[in-house]
Formats: C-alpha cells, structure tokens, sequence
C-alpha cells in the first residue's frame, strides 16, 4: 500500500463537542468537490462488524478495564481498516476519518492503558496504515461539553467528568506536539467557516 497510487488518508482527532463530525464532512465535501474520489467514515465503527462494537462501547455505564476496552476499540479498528480504509486507500481513494487509533490512545491512555499494550495493539491491527494527516482540533474541554449537551443525549464517554475530558485534551495536545509532521494542532473555538479553512491550508501544505 505504499507508493504515489495509495490514496491519502486524513484523520480528526480532538474532545468532546470539538467539531470533528461536521468538519469531518465539509472537508470530505470539498475534496469530493476538487474531483478527488473520497471515502467519509469515522471510529469506533465506519464497517458493519465495527459499528456493531460502537453501540457496545458508546451504550451503557459500564466500567471496561482498560486494556479490555481498547482491545475492543481496536477490534473494531481492524475490522474497519482491513475490509473499508485499507481497500480504499490501496485503490487511490481519499479516506476521511472521524476518530482512529490516536483516539484510544488519549482516551483509554488515560484510563490507565500502558503504552507498551497500545504500540502492541496498534501494530497487530493496522499493520502499515497510518494516516498521512491528522487534523487535531483543540477546544477547552468544558466548551465542548457545552456543544456536545447541546445536540441531544450524552454517550458514555461525554458522561464521564471534568477532569477526565481535561486529560484528554491534554493527551491530544502531547500527540501533536510528539508527532508535527503528521499532525496539526487547529482552534476549534473559531467559527465552523474559519476552522474549515485552517484544515483546508493544512490540507493543501501538507498534501499537496
């Protein structure tokens, strides 16, 4: 899947309420739009088999390990990546992806996961896909919780507490700054049309 024929792979990542969904389908949109052939999907889910590990996850109060957790987390990414992203990629198509590994990695990293089982997990399910950009939209986390209430009823994860969404901004922050030629940190607490143009720079520096 490597070469100048793999389509690009472009990932967003960030809180709670950032914005990502929405963004996810404008730049999608606009690819599209610029006679690119694209591909929108998001995480967990995007594959019948992972959509299914979804509904598990995001439903309930249950209180996974978080070992377990992200091994179903990346169940599902397996899924996803071997029978949706990687066809799609190695056919020369644009994937657009709300959420991917980065995600378990702030979010069950700061649950207690070890990054030593994460680096394991990671290398047994994705094996050379890695996106080419990650767009990581930063946003305080208690303005995102006051977006994400807004739109209708929480899932388990938006219930868990302040200091935990604060710790997973954080997580995404350290992300971007340990990796900037893949990723780029953009305000999300800009208007939609401001932070769409952001990506669509980043989009055009990085991918060009």
């Amino acid at each position: 899947m490597a070469g100048r024929l793999r389509g690009r792979f472009i990932t967003l990542e960030g809180g709670e309420g950032a914005g990502k969904s929405t963004q996810a389908r404008g730049l999608a949109r606009r690819l599209a739009a610029s006679g690119l052939p694209v591909l929108l999907t998001r995480e967990p889910g995007g594959s019948p088999g992972a959509e299914a590990v979804r509904r598990l996850l995001l439903g309930g109060d249950h209180a996974w390990d978080p070992l377990a957790e992200a091994m179903l987390h990346f169940a599902a990414r397996r899924e996803h990546v071997a029978t949706l992203i990687g066809p799609a990629l190695a056919a020369g198509i644009w994937v657009v992806c709300d959420r991917f590994a980065d995600s378990t990695w702030a979010y069950q990293g700061s649950q207690g996961l070890r990054r030593e089982d994460f680096v394991t997990l990671s290398a047994l399910a994705l094996g050379p896909v890695v996106p080419d950009l990650t767009l990581v939209l930063d946003l305080p986390p208690e303005a995102g919780m006051a977006r994400a209430g807004a739109r209708g009823p929480l899932n388990r994860y938006e219930r868990l507490g302040p200091a935990f969404h604060a710790a997973i901004r954080a997580a995404f922050r350290q992300i971007a700054a340990a990796e900037p030629d893949r990723c780029a940190l953009l305000d999300a607490g800009q208007p939609e049309q401001a932070v769409a143009a952001a990506i669509d720079a980043a989009v055009a520096e990085r991918l060009a």
